[in-house]
């Protein structure tokens, strides 16, 4: 990953750049040779490098409330003060989103395209209330893909071959794939790495999905991780409870918390977010492109319904045998964080499963209340050693 902000500084000029939602097909943007950039991958960054209540406010002083998501405040502080602790990044040729992950970056991502004058492509993804989208979904999806195709032309100067796109699709696929492998291996006891280191590792199949170097990435951290299970050697000292994690990360606490559980043998196998990025890699179908990107891109876990949510959680508690349950709350991630309660007293109810609620922010640290955190936990650790 720091490769990839190193040489992003000099990809201006010297290839088209895209910046890009993260629930937007990539792999139709590599079949050009974009050079990608993922505002929401930068955001974490920041948080985890401390910066987002700086860069946050930055934004708040130029118009944007404080309501509004970190990572788009992250995004807008940056694009106005410069300031990033990746050095620079590159200005945008052309901006990619999808609405498949919430509404929020289809007016951000507008601001972005006013700003810089530059086009922005939209996609739109209708909200999946069964779980599978229909045919004429699907249509519609596709045609809006292939529209796509005479501005990406225009704006990469390259014109479009879909043998490129297939064969993006193919490399995109495997490393979802062997993400998928990769959480699986947490499946063991005790599980070789924890959530948290898991939370690090998903960089590269967000930011560097349908390139080489991914793939070649996850087969080493695969074998590895095969090895560390084969050994029995886990991801924290002692392993006597196994916990899931809902939404996402807490950016500036994933240190002091990785610490915290595993402290009291408590290690997160598995979580919703994680696993996002490996659930929809077997719609992904080389041989029939623009469809089953339409297929795979729209069937998301924030676009589809809480049933879904639900029972995906219900078998990723079931598969990986979790004892507890904590639930980020995110102020900034509303999408995500809608009818968490809700969920948490269902799955009480069906799995006995102990579960706490914390309330946060995934960048901004100014919505993170640490006493309130501390009493939640301390009562939550009490009740999984009973």
């Amino acid at each position: 990953m720091t490769r990839h902000y190193l040489l992003s500084r000099y990809a201006e000029g010297a290839r088209p750049v895209a910046w890009v939602t993260s629930g937007a097909p990539v792999e139709l943007l590599r079949a050009f040779g974009f050079y990608t950039v993922y505002p929401e991958n930068h955001g974490a960054l920041c948080g985890a490098k401390g910066m987002g209540s700086e860069l946050c406010r930055t934004a708040e002083e130029n118009g944007f409330s404080q309501d509004l998501c970190s990572y788009a405040r992250i995004d807008l502080g940056t694009a106005v003060s410069g300031r990033t602790p990746a050095g620079r990044l590159p200005r945008p040729d052309l901006l990619f989103a999808s609405n498949n992950i919430c509404q929020t970056v289809a007016y951000w991502y507008t601001v972005l395209a006013d700003r810089w004058d530059i086009p922005l492509l939209m996609l739109d993804t209708p909200f999946n209330h069964t779980g599978e989208p229909g045919q004429a979904e699907v249509d519609y999806m596709s045609a809006q893909l292939e529209a796509m195709i005479p501005t990406l032309e225009r704006v990469s100067g390259r014109g479009f071959r879909m043998d490129d796109l297939r064969d993006v699709l193919s490399l995109s696929k495997e490393t979802a794939e062997t993400w998928g492998e990769i959480l699986g291996t947490m499946k063991a006891t005790p599980s070789p790495m924890t959530i948290f280191d898991a939370f690090v590792h998903l960089a590269p199949v967000v930011s560097l999905r349908g390139l080489p170097v991914a793939l070649a990435y996850y087969r080493i951290l695969l074998q590895e991780l095969k090895e560390r299970a084969a050994r029995g050697e886990g991801g924290i000292r002692e392993e006597r409870k196994r916990l899931m994690w809902d939404n996402i990360a807490i950016w500036y606490k994933v240190r002091d918390f990785s610490t915290l559980f595993a402290e009291r043998g408590m290690n997160f196998v598995t979580a919703t977010y994680t696993n996002a990025w490996a659930e929809t890699a077997p719609h992904m179908n080389p041989r029939r492109p623009l469809e089953s990107i339409a297929r795979t891109y729209s069937r998301v876990i924030l676009n589809n319904s809480l049933d879904h949510r639900l029972r995906l959680m219900e078998g990723l508690i079931r598969t990986f045998r979790v004892d507890g349950l904590v639930i980020h709350s995110a102020r900034s991630c509303k999408p995500y964080s809608v009818g968490q309660y809700d969920l948490k007293r269902l799955l009480m109810e069906r799995l006995k499963v102990p579960s706490v609620v914390i309330e946060a922010d995934i960048a901004d640290e100014r919505a993170y209340a640490e006493e309130q955190a501390q009493t939640r936990l301390e009562a939550f650790f009490e009740r999984l050693e009973r």
